[in-house]
């Protein structure tokens, strides 16, 4: 499993990227719809907020340790 090429962190990447625009895009139907639950500080649109964060963490991770780049 060492000598595979791609880095771990290229999955946590993968993951957060994955999870971000999930989150992003509840928090955007949220803010189309209206929320599905009555919540305090609605208006703050955490989902959105927090979903590109990840997004853009994640986007991050996969360009820095996208395989090919061997040893850099």
């Amino acid at each position: 499993m060492h000598g595979s090429g791609i880095p771990i962190w290229f999955f946590i990447g993968v993951l957060l990227l994955i999870y971000g625009l999930m989150i992003f895009g509840y928090g955007v139907f949220e803010a189309l719809i209206g929320p599905l639950a009555p919540v305090e500080l609605n208006y703050l649109h955490t989902p959105i907020w927090w979903g590109a964060i990840l997004a853009v963490i994640g986007l991050l991770y996969v360009v820095k340790f996208r395989p090919g780049r061997a040893g850099k």
